[in-house]
């Protein structure tokens, strides 16, 4: 299960089809999952908060969100979500590809405002809570693909789309950045080839090395890399990445919970319960049983 797969398993709607590529996915957390783990992909993301408190984060940096703020995930960043102390939150995450916005023959649009906001070179804030600048327009154009969702009208892609040009419209005209923050590029795309991987092999005999080789590094180069990009060990990083999907996994199938011990990496039936139930102060079977809340 890749890193997608991990945030649509839960839906409980899904607005798209295959050649029009928008998704609204409505989550919780922490009722349907804990955390949305450090992870980046090539589409858009906005999430949306609709009830409670949580925590986002973008590029490593945090930021606490509570209701009705909007965060701007582009292309490649790399993002989680997570739990703020013991506060709910609900949310939309809004998926698509930028493929949708973008002219096959170039035109300004695309060459001027588009390309260069989806690359960073046109920086704006990631980070839109309701007493910001230019909010309600932003958050009047999500609102208002939301409503149109609800009953999909012929040519409804056609609106969904002026609502993006005039979100961007906005973005890039009225929340430009004139002096975008700098970042360690090199640094955080060896830590995304890293994380593509752990989200790819996490259910095999991951080592150290084998990851390490991977990246052209040494394995003593890259646990120091990884725990100072990172804050914890390789080892810890990966355990609880498997507990997270193995959380995922007890209340979205039907699988034994032997099968997705496996399916998660561990081979050991009594090591996954211990390390489960120490993560979530209850063993996998109660953590099922009670929808995952305590």
């Amino acid at each position: 299960m890749n890193i997608l797969e991990y945030e649509n398993y839960q839906e409980k709607k899904s607005h798209g089809n295959p050649h029009f590529p928008y998704n609204t996915y409505p989550c919780s957390i922490p009722l349907d999952f804990p955390q949305v783990p450090l992870h980046w992909h090539d589409e858009l993301e906005f999430i949306y908060i609709k009830k409670g408190r949580g925590t986002v984060t973008i590029d490593f940096h945090f930021y606490p969100v509570a209701a009705g703020a909007i965060a701007l995930i582009l292309p490649g960043q790399l993002h989680s979500i997570g739990q703020y102390e013991q506060e709910s939150m609900e949310y939309e995450n809004i998926i698509f590809h930028p493929d949708i916005l973008i002219s096959r023959k170039a035109d300004a649009c695309s060459t001027d405002f588009l390309a260069p906001l989806f690359s960073g070179a046109l920086a704006v804030p990631p980070l839109y809570p309701p007493d910001a600048p230019h909010y309600a327009d932003i958050a009047a154009c999500l609102d208002a693909n939301d409503n149109i969702c609800r009953t999909m009208p012929t040519g409804y892609e056609l609106f969904l789309k002026s609502q993006l040009f005039m979100l961007f419209f906005t973005l890039t005209g009225k929340c430009a950045l004139t002096s975008p923050p700098k970042k360690n590029t090199r640094s955080l795309e060896k830590l995304k080839q890293i994380l593509k991987y752990v989200e790819n092999h996490y259910m095999d005999k991951l080592t150290i090395a084998m990851v390490a080789k991977e990246t052209g590094i040494s394995p003593s180069h890259f646990m120091k890399y990884f725990k100072n990009m990172m804050g914890t060990s390789f080892t810890c990083y990966l355990n609880d990445y498997r507990l997270t999907m193995a959380s995922r996994l007890l209340l979205s199938s039907d699988s034994s919970i032997l099968a997705i011990a496996n399916e998660t990496g561990y081979e050991n039936l009594s090591y996954f319960n211990r390390a489960f139930k120490k993560k979530f102060q209850m063993t996998p079977r109660e953590y099922r049983k009670n929808g995952g809340g305590a």
